[in-house]
């Protein structure tokens, strides 16, 4: 006997998946949203301030055939996330799969340097928040708590390995946080038929980098370049998919060795 699935899957059912993707009106995100759009989810696209970067998006996904709206929320505020996940829900029923992407860099600094007005702002965003996005989720995923299971992938990143010295020490801390949190969530829920796992990029072109970053440190990943951000949205969309049906509290580093 073929052993079943950790959960079942909505699309099994019939029924389209809902994503929510924080940070979705740039880079990696909007690679994500525009990537999942076209693989039938329908798709909040999350952004801090940029509303009309993100409705472009929106726009984009839309007129190929999509389904997607743009919603504001500073993803550290607990009041605004539970409103963004409830307003997904009214709109498009359950929501079946979160990807954690936003996040700030903090700056290039020495840890001699950094100043702790800094330090709060890059563990508020990129360790608060992603917490109480997972836990928005599992509240709603959760078969224990009524919900139908779901996936979350959390975007973490190779600084948490790397340490990041002399640049980013503090934005590599709290990707490490991240990685622990996967982790721990991820055996926590998993038989409440919620996958949750981790995507760890290196290098990759967007504007999270400052102007020239990539390009001056490429010559160090063993592939020879920087990622494009769609190179990142695969790793992560497959990591939603059922095709890594049987992949649980993993970190999947999409770096070309870096």
């Amino acid at each position: 006997m073929t052993p079943s699935r950790l959960s079942s899957s909505p699309a099994d059912a019939g029924v389209r998946r809902t994503l929510i993707v924080t940070g979705g009106s740039r880079g990696i995100g909007a690679a994500v949203a525009q990537g999942a759009a076209r693989r039938g989810y329908r798709v909040c696209v999350n952004y801090l301030s940029d509303a009309h970067t993100a409705q472009r998006v929106v726009d984009e996904i839309v007129s190929s055939g999509g389904d997607a709206f743009a919603w504001q929320a500073n993803t550290a505020d607990e009041t605004a996330i539970a409103a963004m996940f409830g307003e997904t829900a009214r709109r498009y029923g359950p929501v079946t799969d979160l990807v954690n992407n936003a996040g700030v860099s903090g700056g290039s600094t020495r840890v001699a340097d950094l100043d702790v007005a800094v330090l709060n702002q890059t563990f508020a965003v990129n360790v608060i928040g992603y917490f109480l996005c997972c836990r928005e989720a599992v509240r709603r995923m959760s078969t224990q708590r009524g919900g139908a299971g779901g996936r979350i992938v959390n975007v973490s990143s190779v600084a948490a390995t790397n340490g990041s010295a002399g640049r980013r020490v503090h934005y590599a801390a709290s990707k490490g946080a991240i990685n622990s949190m996967t982790v721990g969530l991820a055996h926590e829920v998993a038989r409440e038929g919620i996958r949750v796992n981790a995507v760890s990029p290196g290098l990759v072109f967007t504007d999270f980098n400052e102007p020239g970053r990539v390009e001056r440190l490429q010559d160090d990943v063993p592939i020879g370049r920087g990622a494009s951000p769609d190179e990142i949205a695969d790793a992560i969309l497959w990591m939603l998919g059922d095709e890594a049906g049987y992949v649980l509290g993993t970190n999947l580093i999409v770096s070309g060795g870096r």
